[in-house]
């Protein structure tokens, strides 16, 4: 049975914290549906682990129903979340169009969208035609080039602002929200002051949840290691090391050998070739 918001909202009243991972296609999600991880987010982040770009800002909506059609194919069990890109909440009518569309035409559950009471408007009107949001404060990768990839509210004013965003999110109707690198003290006094959970990447542990790229947590990638990911599994090595195997094994001879083909009897081989 899938995971619900009110699941979600259960477990948090409970104390107990949960865990949130990206994916991005079939196989991923239905990795994700053999473990106990809940949530699944279908993040923008794949403008960049899967599409190859230097940010989030290329992808378009049509991306994201893509992949978010395939995660919820891949998996029966976790709530998927889809990301609204960049662009789209610029205009609040563009913004409801795409995040029906993802929720129809992509089968996820719930919305995220970045901002805080810049986008408070959105998220009530998106809520109040049935849509569930998930906000996302402090970092915003889709204001990298205004913001820069760096912690969000280390000084009192910057601090104060990401609270008052955190709270706007809350009162518009958001059902979670996404802290993103902001110093583990303030997260965990938002987290406190909130009534709905607080999903941390790059906020310490003082968070209700808390979200990983798959990438990261996988160490698909040898060179890149944010600050606030644990290397779970290195998955990256093992598959170059696999790769390479594969690669030696057609170049001896030893691949395939006979338990990787079919067979035909000589007889039938026979009367083929004689019919040619």
């Amino acid at each position: 049975m899938r995971t619900t918001i009110q699941s979600i909202r259960t477990a948090y009243e409970a104390g107990e914290r949960f865990a949130m991972v990206t994916a991005y296609d079939y196989t991923s999600a239905q990795f994700v549906d053999r473990s106990s991880v809940p949530l699944i987010l279908v993040g923008d982040s794949l403008g960049m682990v899967v599409q190859g770009n230097d940010s989030t800002l290329p992808v378009t909506v049509d991306d994201m129903i893509y992949h978010t059609r395939m995660v919820v194919r891949g998996n029966s069990n976790a709530l998927v979340v889809g990301d609204l890109p960049f662009g789209v909440t610029a205009i609040d009518d563009d913004a409801v169009r795409a995040a029906v569309r993802l929720m129809q035409q992509g089968g996820c559950q719930s919305v995220k969208l970045e901002g805080g009471t810049s986008v408070a408007a959105l998220i009530r009107r998106l809520v109040d035609v049935g849509i569930p949001v998930m906000g996302h404060v402090g970092f915003t990768p889709q204001s990298v080039h205004a913001l820069g990839t760096r912690v969000q509210g280390r000084d009192e004013a910057n601090a104060r602002r990401i609270l008052e965003d955190a709270l706007a999110v809350q009162e518009a109707g958001a059902w979670a929200v996404v802290l993103e690198l902001v110093p583990a003290e303030l997260a965990a006094a938002i987290t406190e002051r909130l009534s709905i959970p607080t999903i941390g990447i790059g906020a310490g542990a003082g968070c209700s949840g808390q979200v990983q790229v798959w990438h990261d947590l996988l160490g698909l990638y040898e060179d890149f290691v944010p600050r606030h990911a644990r290397r779970f599994r290195s998955l990256g090595a093992e598959t170059v090391a696999a790769l390479d195997e594969y690669a030696a094994a057609v170049s001896d001879g030893s691949f395939p050998g006979p338990e990787n083909a079919s067979t035909m009897d000589a007889a039938t081989l026979a009367r083929a070739l004689d019919d040619e």
